[in-house]
């Protein structure tokens, strides 16, 4: 028998549509017993539609956490982790529409104590790969398949995370990544030097339509932000010694072929400090070398 409980947390920015559009199939799946669903806390992100209203009028078994102004996807998430009972916490993004039993097969994984999070399997995408090359992470996605599958991350938008490991590592780094992008990745990576693992199930069906708040941003911003956050990853989280001189090289390498990364840089180096000091914290709770994660992904 299943003994683990699932506080689901949404993080929402001006997702009224979205909410009033897939919403009702989370609680459909609440109805499930075998889902084993006990709350479900949308976090308000300083919205300026009428998402509040709707909640309130049409889902009050919701319960509803607001900011006043705009924090980030990072603040929320950590918000709304904060106010959970369950032993389990699930990150659903308002453009995900879940399974009727979506959350079933993927208790099983938690029997594992090295297991820190799930990842759900999104229509048409597989698992999360993740390699060292040119002195960068580059991101790519294993092949669906019929069997579970380690993985490089879980989605901070489709993820199942064991709520007392995500205390552990306090959480997403809201600090360093707000406003959004790469958050996920780091407290996952930082999982897996603690020797915790992620994983990716195939059964634990959602749909993901991508309607998100990102893509109400100018993509130009996104972009650059994608990118800074890509740097600040490395520079917290990689400590050996030879993947830091290759990144070092790949960055002179970037600028002098596309002379306008100077400005991304020059954005990363806007929060080296607190870059720095979460490095400082970090090297000293690694226990699992980068060569050794990058090696499980190749």
């Amino acid at each position: 028998m299943n003994k683990n409980t699932v506080s689901v947390v949404i993080p929402n920015y001006n997702g009224e549509k979205l909410l009033e559009k897939n919403l009702p199939y989370l609680l459909k799946a609440k109805e499930n017993p075998a889902n084993n669903i006990i709350e479900i806390i949308i976090v308000d992100d300083g919205s300026i539609d009428e998402s509040t209203k709707l909640i309130t009028k049409n889902f009050p078994e919701v319960k509803l956490i607001k900011h006043k102004i705009n924090r980030g996807f990072s603040a929320a998430v950590n918000t709304g982790a904060r106010m959970t009972k369950g032993s389990l916490i699930l990150l659903i993004n308002t453009d995900v529409i879940p399974s009727v039993n979506f959350l079933e097969p993927v208790f099983k994984h938690f029997d594992n104590d090295k297991v820190f999070a799930v990842s759900l399997h999104e229509e048409g995408f597989g698992w999360a790969k993740g390699g060292f090359y040119g002195g960068f992470i580059e991101l790519s996605m294993g092949e669906e398949s019929a069997s579970s599958h380690h993985s490089f991350y879980v989605s901070g938008g489709s993820g199942v995370f064991r709520r007392d490991y995500w205390m552990k590592l306090t959480g997403m780094d809201e600090k360093l990544f707000s406003p959004f992008y790469w958050e996920d990745i780091d407290i996952c990576y930082r999982a897996e030097k603690r020797g915790y693992i992620n994983m990716w199930d195939p059964d634990g069906k959602v749909v993901h339509h991508h309607e998100s708040t990102v893509s109400k941003f100018p993509k130009s911003y996104v972009g650059r932000i994608r990118e800074r956050n890509q740097l600040l990853l490395i520079w917290k989280n990689i400590h050996s010694p030879k993947l830091i001189r290759n990144h070092i090289a790949g960055i002179f390498r970037r600028v002098l072929r596309h002379p306008g990364y100077i400005r991304i840089v020059l954005m990363a180096l806007g929060r080296l400090g607190i870059a720095l000091k979460e490095r400082k914290k970090e090297i000293k709770l690694s226990k699992v070398s980068d060569e050794a994660i990058f090696m499980n992904f190749r």
